[in-house]
């Protein structure tokens, strides 16, 4: 009887805390996403201080997203066996770490050492985060609460950027960094004292082999993918990176339909709304990276905006995005996920469309639409699909979910920055008659004509996502119907 009070009691008491919970959480889901954009804008200061090519000094981004990648499944997968809130106060601690290595860092290879370091850290809170928040909040608050980590995801890849460009030009590259660590401190503190114990464990051997087999995938995929810009795709090197990544993934699919507690729960991709949400949300990852990498260029090479001002401009996507997202999450919550989602896709699509019919006259009013109603769209659709995602699994697999999630989100990242500059190289080259790997001055059409064409495919990825949460939508409501019938 006292154990059951007492249960009952501890249950009351995180209810009580939930929200502060929540931002604990959205501290490190915002600093951990925030650390794989911001340093982009740092690179050429740390290839002038370190006296690197820039093809060299990118590793350092690219290293902390294949290492999130390839980490992040074995810590959700560890977090459901060890507690999901364990694992996330051990995160927070490797994340402050590497961050403080990251700013005293002297060489490339120490830095990407470090980098390494906070993203390991960064795997453990992405990971688990989403897991901890369906876990402790209730059901009619879910969408609200996960709404909120969605924005804060957005938030964080889209302003890297232009808070790096303010935090660089202030302070210097270090402190873009260090930044991280006394927020970092208040959120432990907090962490440590709001963050209650691990309610859901999972009785289970960690998959060895399975989790091998896919770092190795994410290695030669992400390697295949970022130097195969740089190289060309028909090298032979990158040819034998990608047949690697493709036979290790069809490796590890095998041992994870075999093994007994499998890394990756294959099962959760039976449920049908579970997979066409994480498609979905793989896919609108893509479609916003392809922007995220055209946009500073055309604002600021065909429109002549400065950096400065060219930031303001583009920060009209993650302000809508945190006017709509927590809306949207507390929406779900009344009227369903389904229509938001397909409603925030139909913006999307609209918006993608629009932006590929931009021009160097384009008016600054016309191109703040179409960023502002790609932010609208976006916050539409992130909190109702990390709902759709996270509601229709079991609590014991909430950590393989959240990984997951998590895991197409990077993902989408990194094939979103791999589509556009492909795309738009491809074609400049075919408009000038020869290799092109950047601007060509005076010739702002062939970037225009570039850029066409990668915002006409973003758009196209985003109406394919939207042909396929329609078509759930209606099977659903077909389903609902035939209940309804024999009622």
């Amino acid at each position: 009887m006292n154990s059951i009070l007492g249960s009952y009691q501890e249950d009351a008491d995180i209810q009580k805390k939930r929200w502060l919970i929540l931002i604990v959480l959205n501290l490190f889901t915002f600093m951990s996403t925030l650390d794989g954009s911001i340093v982009n804008i740092a690179l050429p200061v740390l290839s002038k201080e370190l006296g690197l090519p820039i093809a060299q000094i990118e590793w350092v981004t690219t290293g902390y997203l294949m290492a999130i990648c390839a980490a992040i499944l074995f810590f959700g997968r560890l977090g459901d066996i060890a507690g999901k809130i364990r694992i996330f106060k051990i995160g927070t601690v490797i994340f402050i770490i590497g961050s403080l290595l990251c700013g005293l860092s002297s060489s490339l290879s120490f830095l990407i050492i470090s980098r390494v370091i906070q993203a390991l850290g960064a795997s453990m809170t992405m990971a688990n985060s989403q897991g901890i928040v369906t876990d402790i909040f209730p059901a009619h608050e879910r969408g609200k609460a996960l709404g909120f980590i969605g924005t804060f995801v957005s938030l964080g890849s889209i302003a890297g950027p232009s808070l790096g460009g303010i935090i660089i030009s202030s302070l210097g590259w270090e402190y873009i960094f260090w930044v991280n660590v006394p927020i970092g401190i208040i959120a432990i503190m907090m962490g440590w004292r709001y963050l209650p114990k691990d309610q859901v464990r999972v009785k289970a051997k960690i998959d060895v082999p399975g989790s091998s087999l896919f770092a190795i995938f994410i290695v030669t995929l992400f390697a295949g993918l970022l130097l195969g810009q740089q190289l060309g795709y028909d090298n032979m090197w990158i040819i034998i990176s990608l047949i690697a990544a493709a036979i290790t993934l069809a490796l590890f699919l095998r041992v994870e339909f075999v093994r007994s507690e499998p890394l990756l729960q294959l099962s959760l991709f039976k449920n049908p709304s579970f997979s066409i949400s994480i498609l979905c949300g793989f896919l609108v990852f893509t479609a916003n990276f392809c922007f995220n990498i055209i946009a500073p260029f055309y604002a600021q090479n065909m429109l002549d905006l400065s950096p400065f001002h060219a930031g303001f401009l583009l920060m009209l996507l993650p302000i809508c995005m945190v006017i709509v997202a927590p809306l949207s999450g507390a929406l779900s919550d009344k009227i369903g996920s389904e229509l938001l989602t397909f409603a925030g896709l139909i913006v999307m699509v609209i918006a993608q469309f629009g932006l590929a019919n931009l021009h160097g006259g384009s008016s600054l009013i016309v191109v703040g639409i179409w960023i502002a109603m790609l932010g609208i769209g976006s916050g539409l659709f992130q909190s109702p699909n990390n709902s759709l995602v996270m509601s229709e699994v079991p609590r014991t697999q909430l950590g393989s979910a959240g990984s997951v999630n998590s895991l197409v989100r990077n993902i989408g990242m990194v094939v979103g920055i791999t589509v556009a500059t492909t795309i738009l190289f491809h074609v400049m080259s075919g408009e000038v008659g020869y290799r092109v790997t950047g601007l060509i001055p005076d010739r702002p059409d062939v970037f225009l004509t570039g850029m066409r064409v990668v915002f006409t495919t973003s758009a196209s990825i985003c109406l394919v996502a939207g042909l396929l949460t329609g078509w759930r939508m209606y099977k659903s409501q077909a389903v609902k119907r035939a209940v309804a019938k024999e009622e």
